[in-house]
């Protein structure tokens, strides 16, 4: 994993035009091999001459992996150590003290190594689109950018942090829709249905598939048809071997969509999976957030709880909590928990996690962090520690004016209007 955690730096980068993503000046904790990011696909990465495909996209998806990894966490954190100087130099510029000249605006800690190297995801997405050979039907992850129309969809072998059940499901729903009569689609506007791919797993042996497709013109029975035949194929079919739990099919006319907006149809299998981390299990629903490094992210929540610095008296502000996962891990060192969260099926995860643990110091309220924070610090008690916690990382948070809201908490450390603790993920 690229990234770590950041104590509000976020919103001064911004004002510096030194940006936040993808690589944060921070350095707890990183994983395989990705230093770099694009939300989303893979971009164009640096490849020796000669490579092939699955090896370019392995470059593009993950720049490192050529290196050994130790030489990987040295490369990050001189990355991270580069920008907090030029954070400091310009810092300086604009008269503001940043301890002696020539030094680090703030600590920089040693990178802690991920204790899984390779195939950690639990979550992938794959992509429909034309491979390398031409056929448009082919499922992975792309090399190349829509800005400069020269995608080619490649499969995703070369690419380690992927685990091998993952792209066992990819090549099968590959071998299903090359067999369908429906096209792939590629650009929305030129028709086609098959869509993206979506596998989770979980360390019970869960599995779960989330296939996307445009409906177009399609009606209800041609519908019927196409999801009893991918239901077939998994179910007792040529991909009964990647024994699924879940099933999900979605359709869907946008980029991305909740559930909300149109909803998970499980075609068959189970309507969650389940996964063990710091002794809790979490329930997991077809869109909700988790980190995609459980046993990262097991090293991650640790290392927050020592960061925050919250004790019996605190209250953890969990932002954007996905499943719950920080504010449930935390929930026994701290007097109380409030999560938000705008994906409501997380949210009821949330709420099932917190009652199936035992946990009952903790709420959750679904919406929009920038509407829903307000009305909650509107009646902050003022004697009350305060810390909050955005993971992973979002561009739009420095936007919720945190000095504006929490201007009225005396408590709070004197460095920052909340402790907030950032943390980006390999990819989403």
């Amino acid at each position: 994993m690229s990234g770590g955690l950041w104590c509000v730096l976020s919103p001064v980068c911004r004002r510096l035009g030194l940006g936040t993503q993808p690589v944060l000046p921070s350095s707890l904790l990183t994983g395989s091999t990705t230093v770099k990011w694009r939300k989303g696909n893979a971009g164009e990465g640096c490849s020796l001459p000669g490579s092939s495909w699955g090896e370019r996209l392995a470059d593009a998806v993950t720049p490192l992996w050529r290196l050994p990894y130790q030489e990987q966490l040295q490369v990050k954190y001189e990355n991270q150590r580069k920008v907090l100087q030029t954070l400091a130099s310009r810092l300086q510029e604009l008269g503001v003290d940043v301890q002696k000249p020539g030094e680090l605006c703030c600590p920089l800690r040693p990178v802690v190594p991920s204790p899984v190297i390779n195939g950690y995801r639990n979550k992938s997405t794959f992509s429909v689109n034309r491979g390398p050979d031409g056929n448009p039907k082919t499922v992975g992850l792309y090399v190349g950018t829509g800005r400069a129309r020269n995608i080619v969809c490649v499969r995703a072998d070369h690419v380690k942090n992927i685990p091998s059940n993952h792209k066992h499901v990819a090549q099968c729903y590959e071998e299903f829709i090359r067999r369908s009569p429906l096209d792939s689609c590629i650009l929305f506007h030129e028709g086609g249905h098959w869509r993206e791919l979506v596998v989770r797993t979980t360390s019970h042996g869960h599995t779960m598939a989330i296939v996307t497709f445009h409906p177009q013109q399609l009606g209800q029975e041609a519908l019927a048809t196409q999801k009893a035949l991918l239901k077939e194929f998994f179910a007792s079919g040529p991909g009964a071997g990647c024994a699924l739990t879940s099933l999900y099919f979605q359709e869907s006319t946008m980029t991305r969509c909740s559930h909300e907006q149109s909803p998970f149809q499980l075609l068959y299998g189970e309507p969650h999976i389940f996964e063990d981390l710091l002794d809790l299990k979490f329930r997991i629903s077809p869109d909700a957030f988790f980190q995609v490094n459980t046993s990262g992210a097991e090293t991650l929540y640790r290392a927050v709880g020592e960061l925050s610095q919250a004790d019996g008296d605190t209250v953890l502000l969990d932002v954007c909590c996905g499943t719950g996962t920080i504010g449930l891990s935390l929930a026994r060192h701290v007097s109380k928990v409030i999560g938000i969260e705008i994906v409501e099926k997380a949210i009821e995860d949330a709420r099932w996690n917190a009652a199936f643990n035992g946990i009952s110091n903790c709420e959750f309220h679904s919406g929009k962090a920038e509407a829903v924070l307000p009305q909650l610090l509107s009646s902050w008690e003022d004697t009350q520690p305060l810390v909050a916690v955005v993971n992973p990382s979002r561009a739009g948070i420095p936007e919720l004016r945190m000095r504006e809201n929490f201007s009225h908490c005396s408590t709070l450390p004197e460095s920052a209007e909340a402790l907030a603790v950032w943390f980006t993920s390999p990819a989403c």
